[in-house]
């Protein structure tokens, strides 16, 4: 796997959701949505955005971005995250 290409296919998947407000996620919490993307490389990725609250229900919320290409990585995928809270501000960012 191809890790800067397979990192900047799982930023382009999550920068969408950086985008949205802490109420649009918290419609999202407890969901997970997969995707597939193929590489200008031409190789294949599938991934994983998961939203969930960060420590406790109404705070933060986390988003976690998973890709991998189906092999082996996929025991251990690239991942993304981030933390967004109640006030729209980022965490630890």
């Amino acid at each position: 796997m191809n890790k800067v290409e397979a990192l900047s296919l799982l930023q382009g998947q999550l920068r969408p959701w950086q985008e949205r407000s802490w109420a649009q996620l918290r419609e999202e919490v407890g969901q997970s949505h997969r995707f597939e993307v193929t590489g200008e490389s031409g190789a294949w990725y599938q991934g994983e955005i998961q939203v969930f609250w960060d420590d406790k229900p109404d705070g933060a919320i986390r988003v976690i971005a998973s890709i991998d290409d189906g092999g082996w990585r996929a025991v251990v995928p690239l991942t993304d995250d981030f933390i967004l809270a109640p006030d729209g501000t980022f965490v630890d960012e």
